[in-house]
């Protein structure tokens, strides 16, 4: 075998069990010098157990790791970076305290005199970052800035390293569109470099753009790995989920085909001239029972913090919530709880779940006012309810008793779902629910949704996905730059509709917009 044909790095039929429980079996895959091999399947499919395996996290019960075509075993990831491996996290996992050129060289500090070399580390660190087109003050606190630029310091940080394999794991779950073409720019160039990159992401249309080869996974196994030019779209997700490619006709996995529309009804919640300075001006909208509105529009575009002053948590300079006809006195969270509105956050890992509890309190946090008395809890009604709810979430576990922060990221926003469906709400406000998880998770989380519409639950849906909110709204409200551009109802709801409507209102401020909305949007 010549050094062009050997592989950056070979796994060999490794394999990996949990409590008994399988999560890789006997899978082997190479990654060839300039290759940008995606890594693709639904949460629990073992693509994080082969990442952990491969980089020293774990180690395998069986199989081997080979690394330039020399046999490796890492005692840690830090092991495995020395050797050549770079691995990016979903979550940034970097000291936010410390200065971006502090985390930029964290645990390779440059020193001069036994003193830490600042000005060189900021100055290298700037230059990188400007590589990859990153505008930052590098004396600045990573804390300070957005997720992502955080991601991006993070992959800058990976870059620098000259690893001979890149691993990204979900790396643009916290990037807006104009960072995600700087981002598959940076695979571009590693790739021409001749370095070796893995790409795990659920977000196919980044797979097919960015890599030359996919690999599937499903249940731990290797299901299929071939040509990106080899297979379509359709047939990738058929093999992830293990499903005909005819059942992924538009509405049958999740639902959304088969809504009934919506009755004409007094709304359930009304907002009117929602107004905070700098970011809401003017946003009005209302939810009937059984309806599914939309919010659309850009990063930035008001769409969460709308669903947050709906919700209390932001509060506000002017405008009134309703609900069931009554005006809100206080902008709080507990007080629209208790008038039957709930709210699923944007981020399920920091304002969500709590990950060192188990399945069963995470559910039960919600219900607990309504389950003690004389401060002791019913835990039989308690384990009642939450039975209740795993079997209707279908949220796949191995006990009640298992800590949340073990699931797959699908059934950890199941279990937050089902928190607030303990409340039993009027009106939920989902914010991004579906970020983050695999297509088989997203299809069971719509048609959720929309189960819960059709029963009479009046929903608020925020998603970047303009594909998502296209199928499963009976309205849309158009946002831009915190103000309602429009309200689109039934025929006119489509994606070039909502495209047309945010260029068509930034057209003043930028003639050649069209184009970039549609990407980023899409």
């Amino acid at each position: 075998m010549t050094s062009a044909e050997t592989p950056a790095l070979s796994v060999r039929a490794l394999s990996k069990s949990f409590a008994g429980v399988h999560a890789l079996r006997d899978v082997s895959l190479d990654l060839m010098p300039g290759s940008v091999h995606a890594l693709v399947g639904e949460n629990g499919a073992g693509k994080s157990t082969l990442i952990k395996l491969a980089t020293g996290v774990y180690v395998p019960e069986s199989g081997s790791v080979s690394l330039a075509g020399e046999p490796v075993e890492f005692s840690s990831p830090r092991a495995a970076q020395q050797a050549g491996i770079a691995t990016i996290y979903q979550e940034v996992h970097l000291a936010p305290q410390l200065s971006v050129a502090r985390n930029f060289f964290l645990g390779r500090e440059l020193s001069r005199a036994g003193m830490l070399d600042l000005r060189r580390m900021n100055r290298e660190s700037a230059a990188q970052l400007d590589r990859l087109g990153v505008a930052v003050d590098v004396r600045r606190p990573l804390g300070e800035l957005g997720l992502g630029i955080q991601q991006m310091v993070a992959i800058a940080r990976a870059v620098s390293t000259s690893a001979k394999v890149v691993i990204m794991d979900e790396p643009t779950s916290s990037l807006e569109p104009r960072e995600v073409e700087k981002l598959l720019a940076v695979v571009q160039l590693l790739s021409a470099d001749g370095v070796a990159v893995v790409y795990v992401s659920h977000k196919l249309d980044e797979v097919f753009r960015a890599c030359d080869t996919i690999t599937v996974l499903r249940d731990g196994r290797l299901i299929w790995t071939g040509a990106t030019a080899q297979t379509s779209r359709r047939q990738l997700i058929s093999r992830m989920l293990g499903r005909d490619a005819a059942d992924l006709d538009d509405g049958k996995l999740t639902g959304l085909a088969d809504r009934a529309p919506v009755a004409d009804a007094p709304p359930v919640l009304e907002a009117a001239n929602l107004r905070r300075r700098l970011v809401l001006d003017d946003v009005s909208l209302a939810v009937r029972p059984g309806e599914v509105v939309g919010l659309a529009g850009l990063l930035g575009s008001g769409r969460s913090e709308t669903a947050r002053a709906l919700f209390g948590a932001l509060p506000l300079d002017s405008g009134t919530v309703s609900i069931a006809g009554r005006p809100t006195r206080r902008q709080t969270p507990a007080s629209r709880l208790r008038r039957g509105v709930a709210f699923l956050p944007e981020d399920r890992k920091a304002d969500g779940i709590i990950p060192d509890l188990s399945i069963r309190d995470n559910i039960g946090l919600a219900a607990l006012p309504q389950l003690t008395r004389a401060g002791f809890v019913n835990r039989s009604k308690l384990d009642e309810i939450v039975d209740v709810y795993i079997r209707r979430l279908r949220i796949k576990a191995a006990s009640p008793r298992q800590k949340v922060s073990e699931l797959s990221g699908g059934n950890q926003q199941k279990v937050l779902l089902a928190r607030l469906l303990c409340l039993n709400p009027k009106v939920l406000l989902l914010d991004e629910p579906t970020r983050g998880i695999d297509v088989g998770a997203k299809a069971e989380v719509q048609g959720l949704v929309a189960e819960l519409a059709e029963k009479g639950l009046a929903v608020v849906l925020v998603s970047s996905e303009l594909e998502e909110v296209v199928e499963g709204s009976d309205t849309v409200v158009v946002l831009r730059d915190g103000s309602q551009l429009a309200s689109l109802f039934g025929e006119d709801i489509t994606e070039d509709r909502i495209m047309d409507t945010i260029a068509g209102a930034a057209a003043d401020d930028a003639p050649s917009l069209t184009s970039s909305v549609a990407e980023g949007c899409r």
